[in-house]
């Protein structure tokens, strides 16, 4: 929740009675809450005006070299499958049509991901997943396509998996914030939220 100032905030805030809060009990008044901005339809995330298009952009030779590039760049440990990001091309070579085919015949499934635990602070650990090269390649492909789509209309707020933007601006964010007078923090984490119970 961000507690607005009157007047000073660009977003739409709430008037319904049962949307007010209370602040904290020393200071006994209401404040209201910021109603965050709401995605919209437009042409630009329009996916049933674009559908067509979309596949073809995603498939297309440029964005898949682009994507290929990208995933031999980052390396990283093979999947399930074992196969390294070095033994990418020549399987390309020999089944990029078959590949392609099933992806525009919607038969495509990609593989499960490896699961390998990293070691945390504290004697913790954090599982991770790993997907094989080929569908690293995929899911990369598809994200050159999708992220310019979609980021237009994402929070200028949202700091986390987004391109260009970091921790760092995160910060720098809070930072504004404090000086222009905002005194609350809402922390929530949603890292257990759709975990196993318990």
């Amino acid at each position: 929740m961000k507690v607005t100032k009157s007047g000073k905030s660009k977003h739409r805030q709430l008037q319904n009675e049962g949307y007010l809060q209370i602040v904290s009990a020393e200071q006994k008044e209401y404040v209201k809450v910021c109603e965050p901005a709401r995605m919209i339809k437009t042409d630009i995330t329009n996916t049933n005006k674009q559908t067509g298009g979309l596949l073809e952009l995603i498939l297309a030779r440029d964005n898949l070299n682009i994507a290929y590039r990208r995933v031999k760049r980052k390396k990283g440990a093979g999947g399930i499958d074992r196969m390294k990001v070095d033994e990418l091309l020549p399987y390309l070579r020999e089944n990029r049509e078959e590949l392609i085919q099933s992806i525009r015949d919607g038969k495509y499934r990609p593989k499960p991901v490896r699961r390998v635990e990293i070691p945390k602070e504290g004697g913790k650990s954090r599982k991770l997943g790993i997907p094989t090269v080929v569908d690293r390649l995929i899911q990369q492909a598809i994200s050159q396509i999708l992220t310019p789509i979609f980021e237009k209309q994402f929070s200028n707020n949202s700091f986390g998996f987004r391109p260009g933007k970091s921790a760092h601006d995160a910060l720098k964010k809070c930072k504004t914030n404090i000086t222009e007078g905002y005194r609350y923090v809402v922390d929530m984490d949603l890292e257990k939220y759709f975990g196993a119970p318990g």
